[in-house]
């Protein structure tokens, strides 16, 4: 599988790559050996990134991950996790965690984007996946406390690049807006920017990703689906899109991208993951796998070549910017 270099660091990483949310139960239930399974299935299509986070599933996304990687050679994959959020125990008491992921509620969550904060968070994610080091570090959904990662969380995660802890750093983030202003602020290397290089919500495009290139930063695409509206070849009437109901105009947008692409022969689900990797800034995207079947699958759709006329088409018919192509 193709590799690409992370901003003007050393880091490659293949053109796709596992996210880590659906290893600790999002949206449903994920068991062990299902987890194992479905990250085995990953590696023999060959990818060679994980991303992931304290964040999902209290922990389990981050030991699952841990536990199937360190069966590997450490330097044959590339492999980020997230600050920002730090685990205190709790007794769960049958209560299961309240954010979508099914685990029990055995911690809860503190924003905390200190020094000391994120110093903490990577010791304990270190310990938790029983790994040596990171490759890349991102501040993670920091949109509430902007001001916080900012001020005193992009400096703790330069330290760490500094001290030769830790080879790359960025955001991961929604916000497209607040992240152009990190990428001009600040020495980021890389920025894994949520649900807005899709075919669905093209915002990213407007002044982020210029951006970007400006500063040469790297871009990866996470939720490049919209919360599913894009991974199916026909959207029904209860998708999702961006974690809300997604409205019936949404959804006939969706129907009208997956006509093109079936007039050349492609799904509209492969055309949602090379639609990102056209703007040179983006490095690779990331796609959350369920089991091994998908995760087999994901390799397969990624490998399609999508004809260059379905982009023309879809520029014709207003379906893409005209400066997107």
């Amino acid at each position: 599988m193709h590799k690409h270099r992370l901003g003007r660091t050393a880091v490659e990483i293949t053109r796709l790559g596992v996210g880590g949310g659906p290893m600790a139960g999002l949206f449903a239930p994920m068991a062990d050996a299902t987890a194992a399974e479905t990250l085995a299935a990953a590696w023999d299509g060959g990818i060679r990134y994980f991303d992931t986070s304290p964040h999902y599933g209290l922990g389990h996304s981050e030991r699952r991950i841990g536990e199937f990687l360190r069966q590997r050679p450490r330097d044959s994959y590339v492999l980020s996790t997230k600050v920002g959020r730090l685990l205190v125990p709790q007794e769960a008491k049958g209560r299961m965690d309240p954010v979508g992921f099914h685990v029990p509620a055995d911690h809860y969550r503190v924003r905390d984007f200190t020094r000391s904060g994120v110093r903490r968070s990577v010791e304990d994610s270190l310990e938790r996946m029983g790994v040596d080091r990171f490759d890349v570090l991102f501040l993670h959904d920091a949109e509430d406390c902007f001001d916080d990662a900012l001020r005193d969380g992009y400096p703790a995660l330069a330290e760490l690049r500094d001290e030769g802890l830790v080879r790359a750093i960025g955001a991961g983030m929604y916000d497209t807006s607040m992240l152009t202003t990190l990428v001009k602020e600040t020495d980021v290397d890389v920025i894994m920017q949520s649900g807005g290089c899709t075919l669905l919500n093209q915002g990213a495009f407007e002044t982020f990703l210029p951006a970007c290139a400006e500063r040469g930063v790297s871009v990866i695409a996470a939720s490049i689906f919209n919360s599913g509206l894009t991974a199916t070849p026909r959207p029904g009437p209860d998708a999702h899109f961006d974690y809300q109901p997604a409205s019936a105009e949404m959804i006939q947008r969706a129907h009208r991208i997956a006509d093109v692409c079936e007039a050349h022969g492609v799904t509209l689900r492969q055309a949602a993951m090379a639609f990102p990797l056209r703007h040179p800034v983006v490095a690779g995207i990331v796609v959350g796998m369920s089991s091994p079947g998908e995760a087999r699958q994901d390799v397969e759709d990624f490998g399609v070549d999508v004809p260059e006329q379905v982009w023309t088409d879809l520029r014709d018919q207003g379906l893409l910017a005209p400066s997107l192509l």
